[in-house]
């Protein structure tokens, strides 16, 4: 089974319309480095703080990612394989341009970020390799120092922190959550017995 997150962003996508030469295309960055971002809420006792490192991405193989609507794979809109969804790193993040298929699909979704009502990117990925750290305010802080990317896609619910996540990474998250969480109560309770 493949350990899969998905992380949606509020930051826009937007077209390209087309020319004489060149269709239109749909544009967006899926991944933005630096931005720290809170996992599973921030009244969630086992939520996390996270951030993409710069270099997440380098060096990863995107030979087979694909565009997607909303994460659906019935929805598809580009692949790298194809030449049509194209992926850059640049300073700010995971830059993608997708150049939809003449397709109900393809149509439907260029008109629908056209008109604002797609408004965010999301992607899917593999954790490769992250770092944990505890933070003052208990709430531990994830960094993802790099990353296997699955899918982009533009979405339509772009809130942070709309995520999935499975299996190992979920497990490591919230056993880290939990450690932390005991930390701060066992801390607690020295100041109490130490008052008393």
């Amino acid at each position: 089974m493949i350990n899969d997150e998905r992380r949606d962003l509020v930051h826009p996508v937007s077209t390209r319309a087309a020319t004489d030469t060149a269709p239109a295309e749909i544009e967006g960055y899926a991944a933005v480095f630096n931005e720290e971002t809170t996992i599973g809420g921030r009244h969630n006792a086992h939520a996390w703080r996270e951030q993409i490192a710069p270099g997440a991405f380098d060096g990863v193989d995107a030979s087979d990612v694909v565009a997607l609507l909303n994460h659906d794979p019935n929805l598809l809109l580009g692949r790298t394989g194809a030449g049509t969804l194209r992926l850059a790193v640049d300073d700010r993040g995971l830059r993608y341009t997708i150049t939809p298929p003449d397709t109900t699909i393809g149509r439907d979704t260029l008109a629908l970020v056209q008109r604002g009502d797609l408004v965010g990117s999301s992607f899917g990925f593999i954790v490769d390799a992250d770092e944990w750290e505890a933070a003052a305010d208990g709430l531990p802080r994830r960094t993802i120092t790099r990353a296997t990317v699955l899918d982009v896609s533009p979405v339509t619910f772009p809130a942070y922190p709309q995520t999935t996540v499975q299996s190992r990474d979920r497990c490591a998250g919230l056993v880290f959550a939990y450690a932390a969480d005991v930390r701060r109560r066992r801390l607690r309770l020295q100041e109490l017995i130490a008052r008393a």
